[in-house]
């Protein structure tokens, strides 16, 4: 992997053919607004064009950016080529839909430069991606991993969902092993969390549905990561997995250890310099913004040494490299919270710094309080 304190640069395409009911990203099904976005797009370039160093990784996420045409995203990498300064071992990643994999799609992909593709598969039954509302089947998820197999991609990611309403442990397995028939180099796997504002949400309000219960949670978790690692897979963040060290993903890397990076795109977020801003979630608003001169920004912050403090201890938390404790030497009694959470086998202590255990990556989201509340 390069050097991760190099920006990356994330393209938000706020685009799906359809919307699936567990999906909180902001997306868009109106595909008519395509060439209004791109053209926006292009104008947002241009605005950070000599702001930014030489980007090492280049993340096209959504939304759903495999939908757009062979002439679309030509267009928008070639632009972002011709104003941005990349490394020559930059990264180039897109999340795809089985469903738009084909072998002219792949092609161009690969004269474009794209060196990384994103898969979200989900599942390979087909009951349970209906329940998810995904427009692939289980056999088009199988047929696009053959072809981008088939092409010579030769660094592939695939998204899976565990903890759906219903289904066993031994479901799931099955999932991870069909997955495995295809050796991805990296594999992230998500438990299904349901957001309020979709469509499970709904469900889930009005008992229609089920989730998993905390043992339950617990146990899936430890049954993933003890899968994969037995498979020879590093699980270096909490619901991501690499084959080898060069495979982990350098852009999202970025985001773990708080390395600048520039998000383009209606809903993209950016960090820069100590200071975070974020774009409007509306497409029609980020193309009117910056049809009248942008930019389409809805709100920013500069975070205090306190919080960007508390922030990396967080994100830090969530990976296998865990956080330097000289972000909590100022704690009183942090002697003892360190040998109670050894005790309890949530994180071990290596040198300066403090790694989270596979137990500890159950408890990630509140071990930061422990050290940031008297």
């Amino acid at each position: 992997m390069s050097n991760n304190e190099n920006p990356g640069l994330y393209i938000h395409v706020p685009f799906c053919r359809t919307k699936c009911p567990y999906c909180d990203f902001y997306s868009s099904t109106a595909l008519s607004l395509v060439p209004d976005w791109l053209e926006a797009l292009l104008r947002e370039i241009l605005i950070y064009k000599d702001r930014f160093d030489v980007f090492d990784s280049l993340y096209l996420g959504g939304g759903t950016p495999s939908v757009l045409s062979e002439f679309e995203l030509t267009t928008l990498i070639e632009s972002l080529f011709s104003h941005f300064r990349f490394s020559r071992d930059t990264e180039i990643t897109i999340e795809a839909n089985p469903a738009d994999i084909t072998g002219e799609k792949l092609a161009l992909l690969k004269t474009l430069g794209v060196t990384r593709i994103s898969l979200g598969v989900q599942s390979f039954d087909d009951g349970e991606l209906r329940f998810l509302g995904r427009r692939h089947t289980a056999r088009q998820a199988e047929k696009a991993l053959e072809r981008i197999r088939g092409c010579g991609f030769a660094n592939l990611g695939v998204d899976l969902l565990y903890g759906l309403p219903g289904r066993r442990e031994s479901d799931w397995v099955r999932t991870m092993e069909r997955a495995l028939d295809f050796s991805p180099e990296h594999l992230s796997c998500y438990q299904l969390t349901v957001h309020k504002e979709t469509p499970l949400g709904e469900m889930l309000a009005q008992g229609r549905i089920s989730l998993l219960g905390e043992e339950e949670e617990r146990s899936f978790f430890l049954l993933t990561a003890k899968t994969l690692a037995e498979k020879g897979y590093i699980h270096y963040e909490i619901a991501n997995f690499a084959r080898e060290e060069a495979y982990i993903a350098r852009h999202n890397s970025k985001y773990w250890r708080r390395v600048p990076y520039l998000g383009l795109g209606p809903a993209a977020h950016s960090l820069w310099e100590g200071v975070r801003w974020w774009n409007v979630n509306c497409v029609k608003t980020y193309c009117d913004m910056l049809g009248r001169g942008g930019p389409p920004v809805a709100g920013s912050e500069r975070l205090s040494e306190d919080q960007a403090r508390l922030e990396s201890l967080c994100l830090g938390l969530r990976t296998r490299d865990g956080f330097d404790l000289s972000l909590v030497r100022h704690r009183q009694g942090l002697d003892k919270i360190l040998a109670r959470l050894q005790t309890t086998n949530l994180v071990d202590v290596q040198g300066d710094r403090v790694i989270p255990t596979r137990e500890g990556f159950l408890v990630a989201d509140s071990l930061p309080l422990l050290f940031f509340q008297e």
